[in-house]
């Protein structure tokens, strides 16, 4: 395994940190309680069982608590992650936490929100939201996508929007909490470096990456953000599931899709062509991102320059460690002298350079994944703007 320490590559203040703001501790017992009734505007009551945490003090009636919280999972740069249970089923989940204290992270929120609520078909390599509740000062509202009759609602867009609070005093609380499926596995580095290499466990996860990135450009969705961090592992059936999760910096890019919008007749399966749909906001992160992210002028297919990026680091267990958090992580690269440089940010510096991929004569005893390794050649080593996305499908059909 190659592995890289943090300290020698090139320190750069990355994207999609730029777009976050670091979300200071709170005080959780003031927050992990059950939300009060009479938060709606839409003319009825919540149902009794939206609430979510235990109140100690009542002085309103309060919604019976849907979900019990039993640990902190994860903490990022927005937002707390819990395992929780589900008390009428018993089923465990994920309660994700994100605080709308600043536009910056209301924007996070909504376009997470955006992303999976414009769904109409579920996949199994994609995390699924079960359910989005506005919290405010104890109150409760649950979020439904593009719900114009709620003020709240239309609040946080006016907040991302205008780039300024607009729910309240900043001593107001507010969060917006996630309820989604529970991935026991870890992320696709804890899963992959924790145990020996296998080719059948690395062909089924490229399978199934590519079939959630397919998937997701499909229903004009560019998640912007993939890497192995944001892959979540699960391993309900018996075998390892992946779900691609984390859609803060996702971009729809045909719009919210309001059912209730469309015109009549209009075909609610058309979607837009997301590779000729242009984004101009570099974010991602460094070693996933692709040489015209960096430019700021890309398409959905950055999305399948990460793809490559993360399949080629886990078929030949290519890391390094990052200077910040310190962790092992999954990652391709190129070394320049002492330094590690993102192969996007290599590309974008000589377009012309050529990448050995395989770069271990181990990886050609594998026959398909040699054949993915050449696919992957073709898609890392030329920048996006001059491949597609019909790499997805011919890495599927060489592993089939």
């Amino acid at each position: 395994m190659d592995t890289v320490g943090g300290d020698n590559w090139r320190r750069r203040t990355r994207s999609a940190r730029a777009c976050k703001q670091a979300v200071a501790r709170a005080d959780e017992s003031s927050v992990l309680r059950c939300l009060s009734v009479g938060n709606t505007e839409d003319g009825h009551d919540m149902e009794e069982d939206i609430g979510l945490f235990k109140q100690d003090s009542l002085e309103r009636r309060v919604m019976a608590p849907r979900y019990s919280l039993l640990r902190e999972v994860g903490r990022g740069t927005y937002g707390v992650v819990y395992e929780a249970v589900a008390r009428r089923t018993g089923a465990k989940v994920a309660v994700k936490k994100l605080r709308c204290d600043a536009p910056e992270n209301v924007e996070l929120a909504l376009q997470e929100f955006w992303a999976l609520a414009s769904l109409e078909k579920r996949h199994q390599n994609v995390v699924q939201l079960e359910e989005c509740v506005l919290q405010r000062n104890g109150m409760a509202q649950k979020m439904s996508h593009g719900n114009k009759r709620s003020k709240q609602y239309l609040r946080l867009v006016e907040t991302s929007l205008k780039g300024e609070r607009m729910l309240g005093p900043p001593e107001e609380s507010c969060y917006l909490w996630f309820i989604m499926e529970f991935c026991e596995g870890g992320d696709l580095n804890q899963f992959i470096l924790s145990r020996r290499p296998d080719s059948q466990t690395n062909n089924s996860f490229m399978l199934q990456l590519t079939s959630a990135v397919a998937f997701l450009h499909e229903n004009n969705i560019v998640h912007r953000d993939l890497k192995p961090d944001n892959i979540l592992i699960s391993e309900k059936s018996g075998t390892p599931v992946l779900k691609v999760a984390d859609f803060g910096l996702s971009k729809v890019c045909a719009g919210l899709g309001n059912n209730n919008e469309r015109k009549e007749g209009e075909d609610k399966n058309k979607s837009v062509n997301v590779n000729k749909f242009w984004l101009s906001s570099a974010c991602g992160s460094d070693f996933y991102m692709a040489p015209e992210v960096w430019e700021g002028h890309y398409t959905a297919k950055a999305d399948i320059f990460a793809l490559g990026i993360i399949i080629w680091a886990m078929l030949e267990r290519i890391t390094f460690i990052d200077a910040e958090s310190k962790r092992e992580l999954l990652g391709s690269y190129v070394r320049q002298g002492v330094d590690i440089v993102p192969v996007g940010e290599a590309l974008l510096e000589n377009p012309k350079m050529v990448l050995n991929i395989p770069q271990k004569r181990r990886s050609c005893q594998n026959g398909p994944g040699y054949v993915c390794c050449m696919t992957l050649n073709h898609i890392v080593s030329q920048t996006c703007v001059s491949t597609g996305s019909c790499y997805i499908s011919e890495g599927l059909a060489a592993l089939s």
